[in-house]
């Protein structure tokens, strides 16, 4: 066994470990977040896996915050704030996507930043909207008329901020692991790209959920699952525009 494989696997079962122990995840949310962490560690690299973790860790903080506050105005997650197997595949399936393609092309070099371009857009959405849904000040993305909080498509001054550190704090864990790991993108362009993509895609979040969720041709999922993915897109252009 080598040490990146020991590194690894030992890193999923911490995950896990922590996920359980914490009540991040349900059994379901746990057998996906298991697949997830082996498929990104073993077909990516184990400095992937801890960008995933620490998505997992801030996501859950925030969802676990104020959770009264967040169910008196019905706009708390489910289960007691625990994720799903369906939340992590939502959030987790197009870093999966992107681990398998880097496999499949034998290591790319940008698969690192397409991998934290699709992570920044769950973080920057996930704490756009679990601290945005508790500002009354929300409306809604295509017209900007007033709507209640926790609205699809509903964006807030608090949720706006909050969308910025959302993809500002997966890119400082990023840049820094790309340098140790001598990914070959200038980390003044890698972290400027994440920070701006996560903003972006947490946008293109709120678009997608007034345009279609709310009329029901997607559901919450496909809309983050598509999301995610639109961030691994935008970090290519950003590459083939300005490197």
């Amino acid at each position: 066994m080598t040490s990146e494989l020991l590194i690894s696997l030992t890193l999923v079962m911490i995950l896990l470990l922590v996920s359980r122990f914490y009540d991040f995840l349900d059994l379901g949310g746990l057998v996906a977040a298991l697949s997830v962490g082996l498929l990104v560690s073993l077909l990516g690299h184990w400095t992937w896996l801890i960008v995933l973790m620490f998505f997992l860790i801030i996501s859950s903080i925030v969802t676990k915050w104020r959770y009264e506050d967040k169910a008196l105005l019905s706009v708390e997650e489910s289960n007691e704030g625990k994720r799903g197997w369906k939340n992590v595949l939502a959030n987790g399936g197009g870093a999966s996507l992107i681990a398998i393609i880097n496999y499949v092309l034998g290591g790319h070099d940008f698969a690192y930043l397409a991998f934290c371009a699709c992570v920044g857009v769950a973080s920057s959405d996930t704490l756009a909207s679990e601290i945005g849904s508790l500002d009354p000040r929300t409306r809604i993305i295509t017209t900007l008329e007033a709507v209640p909080a926790g609205t699809n498509g509903g964006m807030s001054p608090t949720g706006t901020i909050a969308a910025f550190y959302g993809g500002l704090i997966i890119a400082i864990i990023s840049t820094l692991l790309g340098a140790l790991n001598g990914d070959i993108i200038p980390p003044l362009f890698f972290f400027i790209c994440i920070t701006v993509i996560g903003w972006l895609g947490c946008q293109l979040d709120s678009l997608l959920g007034a345009l279609f969720e709310n009329r029901g041709y997607l559901g919450k999922h496909s809309v983050n699952f598509i999301s995610t993915i639109s961030g691994s897109v935008m970090a290519i252009l950003a590459i083939d525009f300005f490197l």
